[in-house]
C-alpha cells in the first residue's frame, strides 16, 4: 500500500522538494498553502502524516494542529524556524509528535516521515490478532491505539501512544530517557529530554487521576521513568 502525507506549509518550492523527496520512498504527498485548505483535505482524503509548518499568515501552525487535535489522532511533524525554542515546546504540549527546524537536511526529513508512518501503522491489528493490555482503571487497545479510562475512550496521537505502550510493556522496570528516546523516536538519544516530558506532560493529563501525582507513569528522579508495577 501506498502511503500519504499532507503538507501544510504556504512555501511552494519547499511542499514540490519535499513532495517529489518523498516519493522516493513511495510516499505520496498533497500540498496545501493555507490552514484552512489543509484542514479541507483531511476531511476528504485519507493520511499517514501531516507535515505543518507553524509560521503561516492567517491560521497559524498552531491553529490549525488544535483543529485537527479535536477530531483526529493523526501524527503531526512540525516544521519551526532554526532558534524558535518556545514554539518547539509550544508545539509539542500542543499535539505535535515531533518537529524539524528549518533549514533541514531533506534525508532526515525523510527518515522521520518514514519513522511516524511506521509507528502509526505497526499497530494497526484485526481479527483474532486484536490485543489489549488492562491494569487496574487503565485500558490499552492495541488494535485502535485507543485507551479507556475512568474518563471515556479515546485515541491517542502516535508518539503518545508508543511511549505509554512502550513504559506499559516494560511495567516495574525503569526506563532511562536515552530507552525511551531511542524506541519512542527511532533514532540515537540527543540529550533533549523536551520530546519526552512534553509528551509524558500531555500523557498524564488524559490518563492519571490526578496528573500532579501520577499512578501509572512514575517519574524515577534523575534516571527516567517508570510504569507502576502494582497496578
Amino acid at each position: 500500500m501506498t502511503n500519504r502525507i499532507l503538507i501544510i506549509d504556504d512555501d511552494k518550492e519547499l511542499c514540490a522538494l519535499i513532495k517529489q523527496s518523498v516519493a522516493t520512498e513511495n510516499i505520496d504527498a498533497d500540498n496545501c498553502f493555507s490552514g484552512v485548505d489543509g484542514l479541507t483535505m483531511l476531511e476528504k482524503n485519507d493520511y499517514q502524516l501531516i507535515l505543518l509548518d507553524v509560521m503561516m499568515p492567517g491560521m497559524d501552525g498552531f491553529q490549525t494542529m488544535e483543529k485537527i487535535r479535536q477530531q483526529n489522532s493523526i501524527p503531526i511533524l512540525i516544521l519551526t524556524s532554526k532558534n524558535d525554542n518556545t514554539s518547539k515546546v509550544h508545539g509539542l504540549r500542543s499535539g505535535a509528535d515531533d518537529y524539524l527546524t528549518k533549514p533541514f537536511n531533506m534525508d532526515e526529513l525523510i527518515a522521520r516521515v518514514v519513522s511516524l508512518i511506521r509507528r502509526y501503522t505497526r499497530f494497526n491489528l484485526t481479527g483474532e490478532h486484536s490485543q489489549s493490555l488492562v491494569y487496574q482503571g487503565l485500558s490499552i487497545d492495541l488494535d485502535s491505539r485507543s485507551v479507556t479510562t475512568q474518563n471515556g475512550t479515546f485515541e491517542l496521537p502516535p508518539k503518545e501512544f508508543d511511549l505509554l505502550l512502550f513504559c506499559a510493556k516494560n511495567q516495574g522496570r525503569i526506563l532511562t530517557k536515552q530507552q525511551i528516546y531511542e524506541e519512542v523516536w527511532g533514532e540515537s538519544y540527543v540529550y533533549d529530554d523536551s520530546n519526552i516530558m512534553a509528551i509524558i506532560s500531555r500523557l498524564r493529563k488524559k490518563i492519571e487521576p490526578d496528573s500532579g501525582t501520577p499512578f501509572y507513569i512514575q517519574t524515577v528522579k534523575g534516571i527516567g521513568y517508570r510504569f507502576n508495577k502494582e497496578v
